[in-house]
């Protein structure tokens, strides 16, 4: 049954608008960081790490948390709509199903959206002349930007499933961005939900700011993972009890 909630996301989401969100909002950091790394040129000397921490600075702290709400809150928005939620929890399908499919369809986006915001940072890079690729160091924040970006993305959907508004939720990922960003600085950033991208990505930081603390950040974003989904799924079987 979790394979036909999936495929069924998947078809809800196939010619929708969120795509032009996927492939527009992204393109405002990169078009930002590059401007910044290049008007920066005296104190910027490190080339492509140089432009990493000024794309990401931009696209971790202020567009990635609003951008998966956006996709969390039009995947909640039929069924928030008139009484869709009580046709669906009366449906034969189990609550876990329901949210985890969801959730496969977000996490599917999340790292489409993270190969992309990548794919923004070489295109800038060439048009910046910049000589050769990027270091193999780079690989690894990405990878670790998926694993914060899937925390945020279950969180994210946890708030769309619980308010029915299709804004709220948007709003709420713009103040954890700020607040994210905020505590990025601190010692409690990974620990943070919306954090957790800014120090996976290392965003605007030359020192690695998960040196010594790469395993509290991988349980940290495994803790919120699992917290998500087990509070929504209990909270659809006590909305189906009241069904």
């Amino acid at each position: 049954m979790l394979a036909v909630c999936i495929k069924s996301e998947n078809l809800k989401i196939r010619r929708s608008y969120i795509w032009l969100a996927f492939l527009f909002i992204p393109v405002v950091p990169a078009v930002m960081g590059t401007q910044n790394y290049l008007n920066n040129l005296g104190m910027l000397k490190n080339e492509w790490y140089s432009l990493w921490t000024q794309v990401t600075l931009f696209y971790t702290d202020f567009f990635f948390a609003p951008l998966v709400a956006i996709y969390c809150s039009y995947l909640w928005r039929l069924e928030n709509q008139n009484k869709n939620r009580h046709l669906l929890l009366t449906a034969p399908v189990k609550a876990c199903d329901i949210f985890l499919g969801k959730l496969a369809v977000i996490i599917r986006i999340t790292l489409l959206t993270q190969l992309w915001i990548f794919a923004l940072y070489l295109i800038a890079g060439k048009l910046a002349r910049l000589p050769g690729f990027p270091p193999p160091l780079l690989f690894l924040y990405i990878a670790r930007g998926c694993l914060g970006g899937i925390a945020v993305a279950a969180v994210q959907l946890l708030i769309s499933m619980q308010l029915r508004s299709f804004a709220a939720p948007v709003a709420i990922a713009c103040i954890g961005s700020i607040t994210g960003f905020l505590a990025s600085n601190s010692r409690f950033a990974v620990y943070y939900p919306y954090s957790l991208m800014v120090v996976g990505m290392n965003a605007n930081k030359s020192e690695d700011m998960l040196s010594g603390n790469g395993a509290v950040f991988f349980i940290s974003c495994l803790a919120y993972l699992t917290l998500s989904c087990t509070a929504a799924i209990l909270l659809l079987k006590r909305q189906d009890v009241k069904a």
